[in-house]
Order: C-alpha cells, then structure tokens, then sequence
C-alpha cells in the first residue's frame, strides 16, 4: 500500500510540474511551434531549438568521455545533415560550438545561428531562453534571443 500511495505521490508531482493540472489549457504551451512569431524570430527559434539539443549532447558527450569532447557529430551518432538544415560542431578550447544553417536560405530571413556551452547556462537562469548569434540572408549577424518572453 505504500508503494502504491508513493507512486501516486510521484505521478502527481510529474503532473504538476509539467503544467497539466485544473487551468492548464488556458496557459500557453512551452512546445508551441512559434507561428505567431516573425519571420526572422520564427527561422532563428526553429535553428535555437536544434542548437540547444545538439550543445547539450555534446556537452553530455564530454562528460561521459573523461572530458575529451566529439570532434564530429558522427562521433556523437549524430548526422550531420537533416532534410532542412546542416549542422557543424567545432571545439574552441574543448567547448562545443554548433552552427546549423538552413539548407535552402533563399527561403529565410535567418539563414544560421551558432551557439555555444553558455546558451544551456543562459537558459537555466532565464527561465528557457537564451542568446544565439544569427546570421541575416544579408549577411549582417546579430544576437537573437530564443524563448518565450515573461508574461507580465
């Protein structure tokens, strides 16, 4: 019985902290797909979030490999190209440093962003959001911030 009442328990913190209790539905969703968001946020979020999941497998990565980092994203068991974008890595003093750029950039606004290790400790201490440096279809790079802004 105990069992059965610390597996409840445990299921009910889960549910709780994934927003799925009473006025859930009313609250905007973190997976929303950014369509409401301008063309340049909506391509520079699209890159972030693949940014993100990369740095943070390179950085899990690292640690399980005695701190040596991946030279490659094969390395990593990771492919290098998807059917909209390209991916790199590059180790600056042992830091993963990703770039994913679209694959057909006369379509975007935003054609690539990179980021680095400090996006995942930005976004830790800014409730999900964090600063890439994108590249324009211009060519003029900038610092973009992905996530979701505070409600006020």
């Amino acid at each position: 019985m105990i069992g059965r009442a610390a597996w409840l328990l445990t299921l009910g913190l889960a549910c709780a902290a994934a927003g799925c209790g009473p006025g859930a539905a009313s609250k905007p969703r973190a997976t929303d797909d950014g369509s409401h968001l301008p063309p340049d946020q909506r391509d520079a979020r699209a890159l972030g979030l693949e940014i993100s999941d990369l740095v943070a497998r390179a950085v899990a990565y690292r640690a399980s490999h005695r701190g040596r980092p991946a030279t490659t994203l094969r390395q990593m068991g990771i492919e290098s190209l998807t059917t909209n974008t390209v991916r790199r890595i590059l180790n600056v003093q042992r830091e993963p440093v990703v770039t994913v750029a679209y694959r057909r950039p006369d379509q975007r606004e935003i054609v690539s962003c990179r980021g680095d290790s400090q996006i995942l400790v930005e976004a830790s201490v800014n409730g999900g959001r964090f600063t890439l440096m994108c590249t324009a279809r211009s060519g003029a790079q900038r610092p973009m911030q992905i996530g979701e802004s505070p409600e006020p």
